[in-house]
């Protein structure tokens, strides 16, 4: 089973940065998909950034320049970088995985998520 765990969220001031771990327990599998997601009570999960091994890459726009995501080689752990944090940014984050390319996971949604990781952001 794929098992991935989140950490680093806590609480900063508006402009302030945190960056977010996402460690995978996984083998190493031929191809894979994974993505940050965040959610506000009571809001629709929303998805920060997804990429996978084929070169599909998209960032929300609401934190283009802002957050910037990376991974180690043997694709075991996933950085979020967040920078200039506003207090919109205010969520759980959820780190996500699929074992195939996202063009899949689109129609199939992810089947892997963490436990998820509050970031709080005050004005």
């Amino acid at each position: 089973a794929i098992q991935l765990v989140e950490s680093g969220g806590g609480s900063v001031e508006a402009g302030g940065s945190l960056r977010l771990s996402c460690v995978a327990s996984w083998h190493t599998y031929s191809h894979y998909c994974m993505a940050w997601f965040r959610q506000v009570p009571g809001q629709k999960r929303e998805g920060v950034v997804v990429f996978d091994d084929y070169g599909y890459n998209h960032t929300a726009d609401f934190v283009k320049d802002r957050f910037t995501v990376s991974q180690d080689n043997n694709r075991k752990k996933l950085t979020l970088q967040m920078n200039k944090l506003k207090p919109e940014d205010t969520a759980m984050y959820y780190c996500a995985a699929e074992v195939w390319e996202c063009s899949v996971v689109r129609s199939t949604g992810f089947g892997h998520w963490g436990q998820g990781t509050q970031v709080s952001v005050s004005s």
